[in-house]
């Protein structure tokens, strides 16, 4: 009697420590979700302010000088999150007064898109080969994709200006387009992918006389639909954010995409700068939310394929 007495109290012990393990693990994680949104919904937020109320909260942070120095913060800045009175006016100036906002955007577009689809493209036809084929040569080809990977754009920036050079492509889209399709990136993770599918499905395809391309098409391709999106995903969030490459390899300023114009707006434009930023989140928000299952798939390995 006794012992079942103790199974008992120790069974709900553990349930007891168990309920308060996962109460605490939540509370950390919201806590930490609420530190990470908040950049987000302040911008959003004080977006819809005027730009008398913008300087009234933060004006000590974005003053400066006549000489143009930064004054020193003397007083606390006050963060708000709900606006006095909603102003559309900001938004009103990005998209009908100042046309040179949505140019800068339509620059990104241009820039970007060309990268994510191309770079998909190449990498799904390189993985394929990586997947399909073995040997000494496929993996120096292999680690040489992960070294590259693994350093940042910076190290690679002074090369690629060169290469550009030679090429007579600076100044151009071109020295842009052509170093992010050939990123790395997606090349890995899709071949890491394309490696958790069974091979007895590829030898199945074989004998029932499928050529390469009908096997990379019709097997690969829809198996690596999540993998897809996921490189999509992070490709595009990548770029849409680069501020170096453009800085460096385009020297006309009517060229640049909105990142870079972002941070080149002055104390002035404080109000439009969260406008503006709030517009230029809608693309990433809404590809991220409808991808979101597809980015953990692509990043965990899991395949559709299953046995």
């Amino acid at each position: 009697m006794m012992s079942g007495r103790k199974r008992s109290f120790h069974v709900h012990r553990k349930k007891l420590m168990h309920g308060i393990k996962i109460t605490l693990a939540t509370l950390i994680a919201a806590g930490f979700a609420v530190l990470f949104l908040m950049p987000i919904v302040l911008t959003i937020s004080n977006s819809f302010m005027s730009a008398s109320e913008i300087s009234a909260n933060y004006g000590t942070v974005f003053a400066t000088t006549d000489t143009g120095g930064k004054v020193y913060i003397a007083e606390r800045v006050n963060l708000k999150f709900i606006p006095d009175m909603v102003s559309f006016s900001q938004y009103i100036t990005v998209l009908f007064k100042s046309p040179e906002y949505l140019l800068k955007f339509w620059n990104s577009v241009v820039l970007v898109v060309p990268i994510v689809l191309f770079q998909l493209l190449v990498a799904s036809l390189a993985a394929y080969g990586f997947f399909r084929y073995t040997g000494k040569l496929r993996q120096i080809i292999f680690f040489s994709y992960i070294i590259l990977m693994l350093m940042p754009y910076q190290v690679t920036l002074v090369p690629n200006y060169l290469v550009a050079e030679w090429m007579n492509t600076l100044d151009s889209y071109w020295s842009i387009w052509l170093p992010g399709i050939f990123s790395p990136f997606a090349v890995y993770l899709l071949t890491k992918f394309m490696k958790k599918i069974p091979i007895g499905v590829v030898e199945a395809a074989q004998i029932d006389g499928a050529n390469e391309w009908m096997i990379y098409r019709k097997i690969c391709m829809p198996l690596c639909k999540g993998a897809m999106f996921s490189a999509a995903i992070l490709v595009f969030i990548d770029y849409w954010n680069m501020v170096e490459q453009p800085l460096i390899m385009l020297s006309d300023p009517e060229t640049h995409p909105l990142s870079v114009f972002l941070s080149k707006i002055n104390a002035g434009e404080v109000g439009l700068a969260f406008a503006v930023a709030t517009i230029y989140m809608v693309p990433s928000l809404l590809l991220f939310l409808y991808g979101e299952e597809y980015l953990v798939e692509g990043i965990v390995y899991q395949s559709a394929v299953k046995g």
